[in-house]
């Protein structure tokens, strides 16, 4: 697996990028994994109803071919996108979900925070709380986007959508939680718990 900490870079072009990354991809490319930061955006994943956007004010919406509803990427939000090779892994769409919860569970875990995933709402909750959300898409057998952690953030644009499409749902972040880490001690123990994951896969 190949790590690149590309940094805040902007959303359309870094899905553009991953698309391409996918599309010209065979059996021997090795799998990546990117960590960023966004810029303020909303995006919509692919059957993404415009009732849960209350008011995007001045911030972007952009429709994106993931799978969900919509939510909220800031500054101060660890995402990771997973350019994994599924039928290489001999796991499914599923299974890399799953993979990818437990990898923020565990992050939380070793922070003494108690983190749960929920059949019916894809993602990592907190006291009923979200503090992380996912959503995929899966091309010829290898899957791209990914996960968002919220780390220390201006949660306030959650307010504006129904977050993931939940009206209502409370959105958490670890500065709230009581833990100000950097987003650099924030990569370095996502990415000690999801390669616990995915070493798991690959046994």
């Amino acid at each position: 697996m190949i790590i690149k900490d590309l940094g805040l870079v902007d959303y359309q072009t870094t899905c553009d990028a991953m698309r391409m990354f996918t599309a010209q991809r065979d059996q021997y490319t090795q799998d990546e994994l990117w960590l960023v930061e966004h810029p303020p955006v909303f995006t919509q994943g692919l059957n993404g109803k415009d009732e849960h956007v209350l008011n995007s004010g001045d911030i972007p919406v952009i429709r994106t071919d993931r799978g969900g509803q919509v939510t909220y990427h800031g500054p101060g939000q660890l995402i990771a996108y997973t350019l994994f090779d599924l039928k290489r892994l001999n796991i499914g769409v599923r299974e890399m979900v799953s993979r990818m919860e437990n990898s923020v569970i565990g992050m939380l875990d070793d922070m003494a925070i108690k983190a749960n995933a929920r059949v019916d709402a894809p993602g990592v909750y907190v006291e009923q709380r979200k503090i992380a959300a996912l959503g995929l898409r899966v091309k010829q057998g290898s899957c791209y986007h990914g996960l968002s952690i919220n780390i220390s953030m201006d949660l306030a644009p959650f307010g504006y959508i129904n977050p993931c499409g939940y009206k209502g749902m409370e959105v958490v972040d670890l500065k709230i939680l009581g833990y100000d880490i950097t987003m650099s001690q924030a990569k370095q123990q996502f990415l000690s718990a999801f390669e616990a994951q995915m070493f798991k896969v690959n046994k």
